[in-house]
């Protein structure tokens, strides 16, 4: 049974707006979406993948890289709502999303989460974080969307490079938070 949520802002429940649930977890992306795949050498060593998977599934990541989260839960699990914003200044863009699953593993760890009602887009995004049997560390975003809103379908072009843009900062983020003191 689908367990639905209020939205944090309290407005009447939200729900995913795209019908290719759990997709990031699979092997191909949907058709008829934009499709990103950003993965990046973050580390060495199980210090580094806890550190990153910790930083990955409790928001800390996308904090620490200037999103705002607003969720109902400290860690990722699978139907917690997360509100994420971003923008400069007093021009900030609100996305609503819900976890829709997680990986806690003992050389896996993160999450993704798919659009609900109010996002700019429709689709699913994920993060993850993958310590490989030589040792290295390596962070990966995985996503598919297409616009929801007037103004991402005007934007046309420019959402995907500023999605690429972001998980490139995402990584650059974790990198930094992964590496030893």
């Amino acid at each position: 049974m689908t367990r639905l949520i209020r939205s944090l802002s309290g407005a009447a429940p939200a729900s995913l707006t795209y019908p290719e649930v759990g997709a990031t977890g699979r092997d191909h992306l949907p058709p008829g979406y934009h499709h990103l795949h950003h993965t990046l050498r973050i580390g060495r060593g199980r210090d580094a993948f806890e550190t990153a998977g910790t930083a990955v599934t409790t928001w800390r990541m996308h904090r620490s890289s200037g999103a705002r989260i607003h969720c109902e839960a400290e860690r990722a699990a699978p139907g917690v709502a997360v509100e994420v914003s971003a923008g400069i200044g007093p021009v900030r863009f609100t996305a609503p999303c819900e976890v829709i699953w997680t990986a806690y593993e003992e050389t896996r760890a993160g999450f993704a989460y798919g659009t609900r009602t109010g996002h700019p887009e429709r689709g699913e995004e994920s993060f993850v974080v993958d310590l490989h049997p030589d040792g290295s560390v390596w962070f990966t975003v995985t996503a598919f969307s297409r616009p929801a809103a007037w103004y991402t379908r005007l934007a046309g072009p420019l959402v995907p490079f500023l999605q690429h843009a972001y998980a490139r900062r995402l990584g650059r983020t974790l990198r930094r938070i992964a590496a030893p003191a």
